[in-house]
């Protein structure tokens, strides 16, 4: 087959690996197989064939050294790598599993006893064996092997077929200036593909190999190279910090970390040491079970910096976050898109006009034509209708708009998704740091004490509030460090110790060269005189406040996400026993406290605060027992120490808008593109912040969304109650003509409905505006079920803790200094959402100019399909140089400076097309393709009735012929002809006619006038363009009439291609009219969530009303008498 074929089976077996399986082997059991195919799950697309590998077992192999899985592997080990990944077989459960690190899935307790005095040499080793060199190895592939690869693209191969094709033919001038464009397409493909292997390989190498020092037992170190370390080596870090060459446990000790590579966050993170259940007060430390994921406070992430650092020692890990990174840049994520998809249908169909076309050629020339002949004419007509150039020319667009992104400082990692972005019409945003400012103000506080609220007050530097609880918990409850002489640390954290106006003072740099761990960090007042003591104080308190306090940290468990709180065990100079202070979610906070502590108002109190917009806090303490010393406190779960607190009071911070945030979202209001607020903040603070910004307008009625889950045998209910309206602005809302209602989601209510009311979910999406209290495996979720209901979802964040939403939103915006980070395809270095606007224009921009480009495409080649077909019909065919000047002069010009156009500068309600198959467009197409055919058969028909026509040129033409020209019609006999020439002028004006009217600018993009770079924009190409056409070679000279009847049919032939495509263009955007934000505004039933709007305007029961319940399916509840 493949000699019969002449060496294209094996091509064809190249391009379509899944057929030379299916062909060469037979199915077998999984566990017999030698040969695995991959098939990919976004596309459903077949993917690479992967080879098995063999390792036999080592005599004497340590057990214990051993990963969980390899333990039931067998004495032979089988494996493939995919994507740098290594999977093996695993008896036990009969399939490939990824090869993972010793500790996951681990309990605590298993980190720290195996692992506390260093692995053995020999251990090492044997890990070695299967994990390998601890190092990201990018090869940048040889230029040999890069030409291969590119040049055995389905699109070159093409490209030599047609070029062998058009030199039998002849052609050899219009052959070889195509191998020129063709090598010098290869040679810039080579040169940025491999100068994009050297920047990763550059970036990875920096930090490869550096030298570390291990454990090798209880007392001996020894200096190793990173690329030697292997999961479960103990690894030392100095003082003054390290770039961290792998994942690492926190062992002991504290970090202070930048994560900005991954997170795209340059705050600094402080990470503290895994808890050690052995030695905890009494044992009464849980043992959990360790997730990276979970347990990212204790994680050192390969690729991060550590800053500072005390007592610190660490267990490598295996698979790190920065090997993802660099994974998911050189394997990114196939990008499902439906344009994409038509696109190649669409070529399918041009295939089958040629071969209508083919197969026309050879009826007709049957009976005069050779056979090599009536062969190369068929084949001929083939390269005519498939452009070649087609996938390079859709592409265009893209790069363009990349490189104008990156003008505006938006980068990007996966510029396939910038055509996505046009496509977008809901928007998440996390709140703090996005919509509203970095920095807090601090507005206020209010004390309890007995159960009951103190008056509020707003200065903590009072003297009479030096001693009080209160204070030392915001003072000390925190996780700042000192970094080149300022305080570092979260934003909220520096802003609530700044008010207290205290001082802290860390261990001096020969007391951390000791790694004496016994030295804390110190919190006092700036001033030691004795306060006077506060009213109301009770008097087993006098001693304590009538003393400035000096609190050393001893241990600190950092803010989570999840659990919306942090805590700090704390020492008094002078006193015994040990304090702890928490703060967090005032919800949080107060279910951790002593009930009789908690003031009876506490949420009337709240609430009065948060529809304020403001941030609250809320602080406790508890007096630790006397069984929790210094040294077990170290290794003490925080679960033991975070209950049974002491209620202190509440604490309130201003967080402003940023001065872009209203504009903004007024902007993508009126785009109808829908805005969201994703926070983990108080709920009613997300309210009043979203009726701040306008996300919910003036007349909208929130109802507040409350689901509990089954309890006592009851099933999951939904509490409906309406927020309390605050005073409308003094301005109207245009827009809110009728009341919209908008539904506020806590995250714990969210999980209550996504596991218990499937069916009640899609409803609450649809108008659902706030949702508050989310953790960031929620903000995932949320962002996967509003893809579920057909949206095209965007997120804008900081990257810290909304990387799993930034990365599965079809279009994720990291808020971020660096130019590429793991959190998001995109990244701005603007620190406000007005990058989002842009990134949207650009997106829309992009995507049109893609449906331009390929329509213009597609007519280009069926028009001069039409050309040749009529030039068949009388054994007739254009010149070499008339192809070369048709695709050079014209085509390629055209095609990649139409895409130059700049994206309109506003964002407007219509939204670009996404298939390339809808009824308009394919009318659209269809219109030009029968005008271009009814002007080239008019204008065929026409010059075959003349009265010259069959008279000789000379005498038409005062002119003599250049010797270029002689040589050119000599030898090409098939084109000096009348037909010949009044084709080729109508072709080529048709050209540019169905360029002026595919090249389209308002609303998505700026008019075509204003692209200096486009030919027919420009008076000197066109001047050029047009006297080049008139002393072509292989013409003949044609009556002075003939050229105006000509010029009249070129001019008729723009002005009516320009006419229908503008009317085309005006039923498309009635057609694309998109839904509101609303869910009061009737939209056509396409997607998902438009037939869901549209039943719900006619469903009485529907918004639910307030301060009503839904109960969910379960068992009935047992009557009770």
């Amino acid at each position: 087959g493949t000699v019969c074929s002449g060496g294209f089976l094996l091509l064809f077996l190249y391009w379509l690996p899944e057929l030379s399986v299916k062909w060469t082997c037979r199915t077998v059991a999984l566990q017999e197989a030698r040969l695995l195919l991959l098939r990919t799950t976004v596309s459903g697309h077949t993917g690479n064939v992967m080879l098995f590998g063999w390792k036999d077992w080592p005599n004497g192999w340590p057990m214990r050294s051993l990963p969980t899985l390899l333990l039931f592997c067998g004495p032979q080990v089988r494996f493939f790598v995919h994507h740098n990944v290594r999977y093996l077989w695993s008896a036990e459960s009969q399939s490939f599993q990824r090869l993972r690190a010793l500790d996951l899935g681990r309990p605590f307790s298993a980190l720290h006893a195996p692992h506390g005095a260093g692995l053995p040499r020999g251990t090492q080793d044997y890990r070695r064996l299967f994990y390998g060199t601890n190092q990201i190895d990018v090869q940048v592939p040889s230029l040999p092997k890069l030409l291969i690869r590119e040049v055995l693209n389905p699109f070159y191969i093409f490209q030599v077929f047609s070029m062998v094709l058009w030199s039998l033919d002849n052609y050899y001038l219009y052959a070889s200036a195509i191998l020129f464009m063709s090598l010098v397409s290869i040679c810039s493909s080579l040169y940025t593909i491999r100068k994009q292997y050297v920047l990763l390989h550059d970036m990875v190498a920096a930090h490869n190999i550096i030298r570390v020092t291990v454990y090798r037992g209880p007392y001996e170190t020894e200096e190793i190279f990173s690329t030697e370390l292997v999961p479960g080596d103990v690894l030392l870090v100095p003082p003054e910090g390290l770039t961290i060459p792998c994942d690492a446990v926190l062992l002991s000790g504290t970090a202070i970390t930048n994560e900005s590579m991954l997170t795209g966050e340059s705050v600094p993170v402080t990470k503290t040491a895994l808890p050690d259940p052995s030695r905890a007060a009494n044992g009464l430390l849980q043992d959990p079970t360790y997730d990276p994921e979970e347990h990212k406070r204790h994680t050192l992430f390969c690729g991060t910096s550590v800053i500072q650092t005390r007592y610190y020692s660490g267990v490598a890990r295996f698979s790190t976050s920065k090997g993802q990174l660099v994974c998911s840049i050189l394997f990114p994520k196939p990008t499902d898109f439906r344009l994409y998809r038509d696109a190649y249908r669409f070529l399918l169909c041009l295939v089958g006009i040629a071969g209508v076309g083919m197969l026309y050629s050879v009826i007709r020339s049957v009976q005069q034509e050779p056979v090599g002949r009536i062969i190369l004419e068929s084949l001929d007509i083939l390269t005519i209708t498939v452009p070649p150039a087609l996938p390079a020319a859709m592409t265009a667009g893209v790069v363009y708009a990349q490189r104008r992104l990156r003008r505006e400082r938006i980068f990007s990692i996966s510029p396939q998704r910038i055509n996505i972005c046009g496509q977008l019409n809901l928007m998440c945003f996390d709140k703090t740091g996005t919509l509203t400012e970095d920095g807090l103000d601090f507005w206020g506080f209010v004390q309890a004490q007995d159960g009951r609220f103190l008056p509020p007050g707003q200065d903590l530097r009072s003297p009479a509030l030096t001693g009080s609880p209160f204070v030392a918990a915001m003072a000390a409850c925190h996780s700042l460090a000192t970094i080149g002489g300022r305080l570092s640390g979260d934003p909220l954290d520096l802003k609530m110790f700044e008010a207290t106006g205290w001082v802290l003072e860390e261990p001096t740099m020969e007391e951390t060269s000791r790694h004496d761990q016994i030295q804390p960090t110190v919190v006092r007042p700036p001033d030691r005189g004795a306060p006077g003591t506060p009213k109301g104080a009770p008097e087993e308190e006098e001693e304590e406040v009538g003393v400035a306090p000096q609190i050393g940290l001893l241990v600190q468990f950092p803010f989570s996400s999840a659990l919306q709180r942090m805590s700090v065990v704390t020492r008094t100079l002078g006193e015994k026993r040990l304090t702890a202070y928490m703060k967090g979610a005032p919800e949080v906070v107060g279910s951790l406290c002593r009930q009789e502590t908690v003031p009876e108002n506490f949420s009337a109190v709240l609430e009065s605060y948060t529809q304020r917009g403001l941030r609250v806090i809320a602080l406790a303490r508890r007096r630790l027992e006397s069984k929790f010393t210094w040294h077990k406190v170290q290794h003490v779960s925080r679960d033991l120490i975070e209950s049974g607190m002491d209620f202190l009071g509440l604490a309130m911070l201003q967080n402003k808008l940023k001065p872009e945030t209203v504009p903004v979202l007024a902007e993508l209001r009126r785009a109808c593109i829908r805005p969201v607020m994703v926070t983990g903040d108080n709920l009613l603070t997300a309210v009043s912040v979203g009726r701040e910004c306008g996300m919910i307008p003036a007349k909208g009625k929130v109802i507040l969304t409350e689901a509990l889950p089954p309890r006592d045998g009851q099933p999951a209910t939904i509490n409906w109650q309406q927020a309390d309206e605050l005073p409308a602005p003094e301005i109207p809302d245009k827009d809110s003509k009728q009341v919209s209602y908008h539904f506020a989601i806590g995250g714990r209510s969210f999980s209550v409905i996504l596991e218990h009311f499937p069916d009640l979910l899609p409803k609450l999406l649809l108008c659902g505006t706030i949702y508050a209290r989310m953790a960031p495996d929620q903000k995932t979720q949320l962002v996967e079920a509003l893809q579920k209901m057909d949206y095209y979802v965007g997120m804008c964040g900081d990257g810290a803790n909304d990387c799993g939403a930034l990365k599965r939103a079809h279009a994720g915006i990291s808020l971020s200094e660096l130019e590429a980070s793991v959190a998001s395809p995109f990244t701005s270095k603007t620190p406000n959402i007005s990058c989002v606007p842009d990134l949207i224009r650009e997106g829309r921009a992009a995507l049109v100019t893609s449906f331009c480009v390929f329509k213009f495409m597609a007519l280009y080649s069926i028009i001069q399909y039409l050309s040749v077909l009529l030039l068949y019909s009388i054994l007739r065919n254009l010149g070499d140089i008339q192809y070369l000047f048709i695709d050079v002069a014209i085509i390629l010009s055209l095609a990649f400076t139409m895409s130059l156009n700049r994206a309109w500068k506003e964002l407007v309600p219509q939204r670009p097309p996404t298939s390339l198959v809808s009824p308009q467009l394919l009318l659209s197409v269809l219109t030009q393709v029968f005008l271009s055919l009814g002007f080239q058969v008019g204008a065929f028909l026409l010059v075959r009735g003349q009265p010259w026509y069959r008279q000789q040129q000379s005498r038409y033409c005062g002119t003599s012929e250049s010797r270029l020209t002689k040589f050119w019609n000599t030898t090409h006999q098939t084109s000096q002809f009348l037909e010949n020439t009044t084709l080729f002028y109508v072709s080529c004006f048709q050209y540019i006619a169905v360029a002026l009217a595919f090249a389209k600018g308002r609303p998505f993009r700026q008019p075509t006038w204003t692209n200096r770079e486009w030919p027919p924009g420009r008076p000197l190409a066109t001047d050029l363009f047009l006297g080049a056409l008139s002393r072509s070679p292989q013409l003949v000279c044609v009556p002075y009439e003939w050229r105006l009847i000509l010029l009249v049919l070129v001019l008729s032939n723009l002005v009516l291609s320009v006419s229908l495509e503008v009317r085309h263009g005006l039923i498309l955007l009635d057609a694309m009219a998109p839904p509101t934000y609303s869910c009061r505004r009737q939209a056509p039933p396409r997607a998902k969530y438009k037939r869901l709007a549209q039943e719900l305007l006619f469903d009485p029961e529907w918004p639910p009303q307030p301060r009503t319940s839904t109960k969910g399916r379960g068992p009935p509840a047992e009557s009770s008498a």
